[in-house]
């Protein structure tokens, strides 16, 4: 009887979605947690898992670790709700995660009552990783293209009414499409060159999207309709297939394997990189970079000499005698030293000599999609400024 009742309860929890789940509880340091983090959680529409790892972890991108997933599980993670609760319990030495599907024993204290059930929702209407609206756009368009890809594929020879811009709503002709192509297509412009700063090695081309375009007959040249424009398309543009494209559900976490890249270029402007910014990185799925690798970004330390340091303000500038020039005292270098005849002297530092600064952290990117050589990636946190140069590496 009691092997019969085992089985039973087994069964019942094969049955739900989830359960086990919300059976297993995870641990880690009560110093890893947020000193603000809440003993309980709902979950709601709108969230995504680095959001809600940053409720309780003080580095969101622990998330597996606090839940101990192994690496299957990370690339297919059981799947968060709108309505889920998360439990926090820090009473002993460790603290415990655990999820209870739907609110389900959210107010029955701590008896969880397990019945078969089925949950219908959409794959959907889950808890992403990372904000979908912001990457959205760039998981279905190329970004990196090889060396004359471009030079292939179907282009837009001329416009309606031999217009130099043509924008949504209007009609252009295309060279290069043949019946039986798809219907619906996407415009690109070819960009400049990724290069590699360390080896001087070409990884690809940028390709700029400008919009979307449906076949409205295919001919010699075909007619198509501009659908979208994101900027203004011209004649010369090139068409590429659109994709179907799935929304990356990989937790975040750190590489397998020890990465150290460039930030190679950002989308949009050069100059302003901040949280939720997309930019490209050298290092690929040939690297082992994969989709939902989390790494840290530095700023890369000044060199500095004695002469550019800076100065304290003048006595002038004190009292606000922006008129008085002051000229302070020249910084003459100290005599060089007569070589030491001891073997054991150390050497003698050169003060003058040019001094190279740590590099400083200045926040964590995401990865969310993969090339042979180059990767895409959402800024996620940021403490100090970004730039085109700055390093990436394994946090």
């Amino acid at each position: 009887m009691r092997k019969l009742i085992i089985a039973l309860v087994v069964a019942s929890a094969s049955l739900v979605p989830g359960l086990a789940a919300a059976q297993s509880t995870a641990t880690t340091s009560v110093e890893d947690l947020q000193k603000d983090a809440p003993a309980e959680y709902t979950v709601v529409k709108g969230d995504t898992l680095w959001a809600i790892s940053g409720r309780f972890l003080k580095e969101p991108w622990k998330w597996p670790q606090i839940w101990q997933m192994n690496r299957e599980q990370i690339k297919n993670p059981h799947l968060i709700y709108p309505g889920d609760v998360i439990r926090l319990d820090k009473s002993g030495m460790t603290a415990s995660l655990t999820l209870l599907p739907g609110g389900a024993g959210a107010a029955a204290g701590n008896v969880v009552r397990l019945e078969p059930r089925t949950r219908v929702q959409s794959l959907a209407s889950a808890v992403p990783s990372i904000p979908g609206t912001a990457i959205g756009p760039f998981l279905s368009q190329p970004l990196v293209v090889d060396a004359g890809a471009l030079d292939l594929v179907p282009r837009i020879v001329a416009t309606e009414e031999e217009r130099v811009i043509v924008g949504a709503g209007n009609t252009a002709y295309v060279n290069g499409l043949k019946s039986g192509d798809p219907v619906n297509w996407q415009i690109f412009r070819p960009g400049n060159a990724l290069t590699d700063p360390d080896t001087g090695e070409v990884l690809g081309f940028e390709a700029h999207y400008l919009g979307d375009a449906k076949v409205k007959r295919f001919g010699a040249p075909s007619t198509i309709e501009i659908t979208r424009a994101r900027q203004e398309i011209n004649q010369g543009d090139r068409l590429m297939p659109s994709r179907e494209v799935s929304f990356p559900t990989y937790v975040p976490r750190a590489p397998d394997k020890p990465i150290k890249g460039t930030i190679l270029a950002v989308q949009g402007s050069v100059r302003d990189i901040s949280q939720y910014s997309i930019v490209a990185i050298n290092r690929g799925s040939r690297d082992g970079i994969e989709v939902g690798n989390v790494l840290a970004t530095y700023r890369k330390g000044a060199k500095v000499t004695r002469g550019s340091l800076s100065r304290p303000p003048v006595f002038g500038d004190l009292l606000g005698l922006k008129d008085v020039e002051i000229t302070p005292n020249p910084v003459v270098p100290d005599p060089p030293l007569p070589p030491s005849t001891d073997p054991e002297a150390k050497p003698v530092v050169d003060n003058a000599a040019p001094v190279t600064l740590p590099d400083e952290r200045s926040g964590l990117l995401f990865v969310f999609r993969t090339f042979e050589k180059v990767s895409y990636a959402m800024i996620m946190k940021t403490v100090r400024p970004i730039a085109v140069g700055d390093t990436v590496q394994t946090p």
